[in-house]
C-alpha cells in the first residue's frame, strides 16, 4: 500500500453493468459510520478523540468511486465487483482494456477485492455451466463455482443466513437475496485446477472455463457461510445448516484479501457486511497480503 493510499483510501466499485449503484450507496454509508463506531470504541476504552467524528486517528478519509476505465482503477486501494451478468461484465472489461489490469489488481498486487454473485463467478479460478461461447474470468479464489445453481430468474429467493464473521457486537443473522445465484461447489487443492483444465466440457451447451494463472498465494480458502437446505430456508427463513444436520451450500468464501458472496447484500439495505469489509480493507492496508 502506498503512502498516499494510507493517507486517503479510495475504494472502487466496478461500474460496467449490474448493481454498482447500490454498492456505492451502502459503502458510502458504511464509510460515514466507521468514524462514529471508532469514536464509541475510543470512549469505551477511555480514549479521547482529537478530531470529533471526521478524521479520527487510524482512520483515513474514505472515498468511494465508480470504476469504468484503467485510470479509475489505478486510483483504487480496494475494489468491489457487483452482481449483474458476469459474461457481460467480462466482455465490457475486455473491450475497455480493464480485464488484464483487474487480474493484476487481484492476483499480483493482491489488493482487497469483494465480488457479489456475478462478481464471485468472475473471481473464481474455475466456473461451470458457462455458455458454450465461453467467458473470461479474473480469478483470485481457488474455488470452482456453478453458475445459476438454483435456476432461472423466476426461481430467485430470499433466506436467512448465519454469518459468524459479523460478530464483534453485531448480530450474525443476515437476510440475504439470491438472484440466479452461483454456489461454490469445490475448494480447489494445489493440483486440482490443472485436473479441471483437462476436462473442460460441461453439460450440453455449456463449458467449464478457467482463469489465467498468475502469482500464487499462500493463503488458504476460508468458508465463511453456507446456505441451509433451500426448501427449509424458503419455508421459514430462519433455519441454519446445523439445525438441518447438514453442511449446506457454500455461499461466502475468503482467500487472503479476496472475498466472495453468492448473494446480494447490496439489495437488502443492510450495510453490516459492507461495514465489516471496510474494516478488513483498513486492516489490509496495514498488513498487505504476500
Amino acid at each position: 500500500m502506498t503512502a498516499q493510499e494510507l493517507e486517503h483510501l479510495t475504494i472502487g466499485v466496478l461500474a460496467l453493468q449490474g448493481a454498482f449503484v447500490e454498492h456505492i450507496a451502502l459503502l458510502q454509508k458504511a464509510a460515514e459510520e466507521l468514524p462514529l463506531e471508532h469514536e464509541a470504541e475510543r470512549h469505551t476504552t477511555g480514549g479521547l478523540s482529537d478530531h470529533g467524528t471526521a478524521q479520527l486517528s487510524g482512520l483515513p478519509p474514505i472515498t468511494i468511486i465508480p470504476v469504468r476505465n484503467p485510470a479509475d482503477l489505478s486510483r483504487c486501494a480496494a475494489l468491489v465487483l457487483p452482481g449483474g451478468e458476469s459474461t457481460s461484465i467480462a466482455l465490457i472489461a475486455a473491450r475497455t482494456n480493464l480485464l488484464p489490469l483487474l487480474r493484476d489488481f487481484v492476483k499480483v498486487a493482491r489488493k482487497p477485492v469483494w465480488g457479489t454473485c456475478a462478481g464471485l463467478i468472475l473471481l473464481a479460478e474455475v466456473a461451470d455451466r458457462t455458455k458454450s461461447t465461453g467467458q473470461e474470468l479474473i480469478g483470485g479464489l481457488d474455488v470452482r463455482v456453478r453458475r445459476n445453481y438454483f435456476g432461472r430468474q423466476v426461481e430467485s429467493f430470499e433466506a436467512e443466513l448465519d454469518l459468524p464473521f459479523l460478530q464483534d457486537g453485531e448480530r450474525t443473522s443476515f437476510h440475504s437475496v439470491f438472484i440466479r445465484a452461483p454456489v461454490v461447489e469445490e475448494v480447489l487443492g494445489p493440483n486440482r485446477k490443472a485436473e479441471v483444465e483437462e476436462h473442460v466440457e460441461g453439460p450440453s451447451g455449456t463449458v467449464t472455463v478457467t482463469a489465467p494463472s498468475k502469482k500464487a498465494t499462500m493463503a488458504e480458502v476460508e468458508i465463511l457461510a453456507r446456505l441451509p437446505g433451500r426448501a427449509k430456508a424458503l419455508k421459514d427463513k430462519v433455519a441454519t445448516a446445523e439445525e438441518l444436520g447438514e453442511d449446506g451450500d457454500i455461499v461466502a468464501v475468503r482467500q487472503g484479501n479476496v472475498f466472495g458472496t453468492a448473494f446480494h447484500p447490496e439489495l437488502t439495505g443492510d450495510g453490516r457486511i459492507h461495514r465489516w469489509w471496510l474494516k478488513e480493507v483498513l486492516k489490509a492496508t496495514r498488513s498487505p497480503e504476500r
